[in-house]
């Protein structure tokens, strides 16, 4: 059987899954579209291409298999956007949730069976059927999750709203070890620069204590006040809304001292670089378009402390 731990979200990557850009389908039209930036993109003709998109999930995959990191990757399933893996589903300690997603995105989890069957059924957790969430939403830090979701208002009205209050509840009741710090989210189905469509994209984790952060994705000032009190503001690392809209803040760590990188990202390499960090810088803007990035392309599945 596969054994699952994630403890946090920068202990040395052991096992990962990786999306595929292959066989994409078609460019979306803009109502089967389901987030701005990816609707931006397509009204302007600049969709990313298929082969672009295969060219920096390479180059990701042999940064992560050059540091002996396992890589798993969905079976191809034909005309179906396949590139973000953390959506699909998350792991917490040693236990795989799936969660519920979008209904056109579930033929996802298909393509995942074959390393589902390689993991015990007492470690897989499904979310009961009024639960949502997505993985971009959920960062396991050793023994906190932070969790960034909407309530009903919100996720009632904006098709980007990704996780609800029942999903927060459900993550309460299934690690009762664990702290649940739940973040309201800014949402727009329209503008992306005003758009967080998940928590990874305002915010993570780097290293042993510090961390990326868009204060301008946070809905109540009281969030970001916590997590610079949590971090310390000595350890943040503050990112304006054009790097957050260009997704400066869904980096990769593969240990807590390597941290791939869009290679576009001139200021945040430079102060990760300078807070003593090796990043792999890697062309990433084609994927970009769609709204996700590094993190949004993996799913850990085995860190080791």
């Amino acid at each position: 059987m596969f054994k699952l731990k994630i403890e946090n979200e920068t202990d040395h990557l052991e096992a990962v899954l990786l999306g595929t850009a292959r066989s994409p389908g078609p460019v979306p039209s803009l109502d089967e579209a389901y987030d701005p930036k990816s609707k931006y993109f397509i009204q302007n003709g600049e969709y990313p291409k298929e082969e672009d998109m295969i060219k920096e999930m390479t180059a990701f995959e042999k940064v992560l298999k050059n540091y002996k990191v396992q890589v798993y990757r969905p079976e191809v399933l034909t005309d179906v956007n396949q590139v973000f893996s953390r959506d699909i589903f998350f792991v917490i300690g040693d236990k795989l949730v799936i969660p519920n997603i979008l209904k056109h995105r579930r033929e996802e989890t298909e393509a995942v069976q074959y390393l589902l069957d390689e993991i015990d059924p007492e470690n897989i957790l499904r979310m009961p059927a009024d639960a949502r969430a997505e993985g971009g939403d959920v960062m396991p830090w050793n023994g906190h999750i932070f969790v960034g979701y909407s309530k009903p208002e919100d996720f009632d009205r904006y098709e980007v709203s990704r996780t609800n209050q029942e999903g927060v509840d459900f993550l309460v009741d299934q690690f009762k070890e664990w702290e649940v710090h739940a973040f309201e989210l800014n949402k727009s189905d329209t503008d992306p620069r005003q758009n967080a469509l998940h928590l990874d994209c305002c915010f993570q984790p780097v290293g042993k204590d510090k961390a990326i952060l868009f204060p301008g994705g946070f809905k109540h000032q009281r969030d970001v006040d916590f997590l610079v009190d949590f971090f310390g503001k000595e350890n943040i690392v503050e990112i304006d809304r054009e790097e957050m809209y260009n997704m400066n803040s869904n980096v990769f760590s593969i240990s807590p001292t390597v941290i791939v990188s869009e290679n576009k990202f001139d200021r945040l390499n430079s102060v990760l670089r300078e807070m003593g960090f090796t990043v792999e810088a890697i062309p990433y803007s084609e994927i970009s378009k769609q709204e996700g990035l590094l993190r949004c392309s993996t799913m850990p599945l085995r860190r080791r402390s």
